[in-house]
Parts: C-alpha cells; sequence; structure tokens
C-alpha cells in the first residue's frame, strides 16, 4: 500500500477550496521509476523548475570534477546512477516542496493501493466526519456497523465485562 498526501490550493484570503474536488492533488510518497530513467523531462513535466536547475547544476559540477580527476566511465556511471536514483526517491517530497512554496495546503495523509482508492478513502472520510460533525454529506452508519464485536476467542476482554 503506498501513502499519500493530499494538498489543495487555498484563495488569496485564506478560504479553504476543499469542496473543488478537480482542485486537489495527491502526492504518492515512495519510489518514482520515470524520475530515475528520465529525470531532466520528469521535473520539466511536473514543473519543477528550481529542482531542474539544482539537478543540472549538480550533475554538471560532478560531471566537471569527474573529468578533471580522469576517473573512469564506469565512475562515472556509478556516480550519476545514484544521482538518479537519488532522485527517484525523493521525487514526491520535491512535488511536496513545490506546492508548500505556492499556496497548497497538506489536507490529509491517505494510506490506499491506487490514486483512485485514495480519492475514494479521502473523500469518504470527509464525509464521514462530516456526518458525525452533524452536517448532511452522508447517512450515518448503523450502529451496529459501529459497536466492537464481543465475545471473539483471543482477545482481551473489555474491563468489568463477565468471564
Amino acid at each position: 500500500m503506498a501513502v499519500y498526501t493530499v494538498h489543495a490550493r487555498t484563495n488569496d484570503d485564506g478560504a479553504d477550496l476543499r469542496a473543488a474536488p478537480e482542485r486537489l492533488v495527491f502526492v504518492r510518497d515512495g519510489f518514482y521509476v520515470w524520475a530515475a530513467l528520465l529525470s531532466a523531462l520528469w521535473l520539466i513535466w511536473h514543473r519543477l523548475w528550481l529542482a531542474l536547475i539544482g539537478y543540472l547544476v549538480l550533475t554538471a559540477a560532478l560531471e566537471a570534477a569527474m573529468w578533471a580527476l580522469g576517473t573512469g566511465s564506469f565512475s562515472q556511471l556509478v556516480v550519476m546512477t545514484i544521482i538518479a536514483l537519488l532522485l527517484g526517491l525523493e521525487a514526491g517530497s520535491l512535488r511536496r516542496w513545490k506546492l508548500s512554496r505556492g499556496k497548497w495546503r497538506q489536507l490529509d495523509i491517505v494510506v490506499a493501493d491506487s490514486e483512485e482508492a485514495a480519492e475514494r478513502r479521502f473523500f469518504e472520510r470527509r464525509e464521514l466526519a462530516a456526518a458525525r460533525s452533524g452536517g448532511h454529506a452522508a447517512p450515518p452508519l448503523p450502529r451496529s456497523s459501529l459497536a466492537p464485536a464481543r465475545g471473539i476467542v483471543g482477545l482481551f476482554p473489555e474491563p468489568g465485562a463477565p468471564r
């Protein structure tokens, strides 16, 4: 299961736009294969301009330093592979950093198998919270579905319950 952070853009006056689902961004935490394989193109695609400049400066400086030191091509390949793997690992963090620099705010963290499942889980949890707080976003669940199971063998009994 992957962990997703949910971000929403806020207005200039600080009002929250959670009601507009098309303005939400779900960012997966984990390894991004395309960011590792096609680093510069991935950064351009996601409009991570500062990260792109940093990546280009870092790779150019490392290439120049390795050329000046006279390292072999295998060593250069290993170093550039490590840089690509690091970018693949930190790609989600770079996207969250870009969003936090803009007028985006993190709303929630969701654990799900896919982005679609994360969206469903986010909205279901939001509707359930609205129903519990007295809103009318979703019908309340029956009490029987919220009650804990009793008498299951192998679990600790509740305090004060008969033995």
